[in-house]
């Protein structure tokens, strides 16, 4: 089984998650109509975050600037070998838990209970608690 069906099976089969074709062709996964990203056919992995996270995920060499659109929140990260595949699983998954901490009744027990099982730095951890609707938490700013 090829990397790319391994990642969108495992993708789709987190509770609400959609399979689309993407109109750039590859898939498109999405909760509802809110879109966690888009794998390409050759491997690349495209998924938006909201600025502050994908400032983080790109200063930590976690992902790279979107190729077409690099001053937004879009990120890139290219699946190009198997070893690859388990980092292009996380970012999906913290693209995941940024739109179910929309949607689930008590956001920071799955806040707590998800970062603990992906392994979020305090620094993640504070920006998506930052994201939770009606939080008054602010992440810490950098010197």
């Amino acid at each position: 089984m090829s990397k790319l069906t391994i990642f969108e099976q495992q993708i789709a089969a987190l509770p609400e998650v959609s399979v689309h074709p993407h109109r750039f062709g590859g898939r498109e996964f999405r909760i509802g109509n809110a879109e966690l990203g888009h794998l390409h056919s050759d491997g690349t992995l495209d998924i938006p975050f909201p600025r502050d996270i994908r400032d983080a995920l790109l200063k930590a060499g976690l992902a790279q600037e979107h190729r077409w659109v690099p001053d937004s929140g879009w990120t890139t990260f290219r699946l190009q070998s198997e070893k690859e595949l388990p980092r292009a699983l996380w970012l999906m998954r913290l693209s995941y838990l940024r739109y179910m901490l929309k949607k689930v009744s008590d956001p920071q027990r799955t806040l707590e209970r998800t970062s603990e099982d992906l392994g979020l730095s305090t620094q993640l951890k504070s920006l998506f608690q930052k994201h939770i609707p009606g939080s008054s938490v602010r992440a810490p700013q950098a010197p």
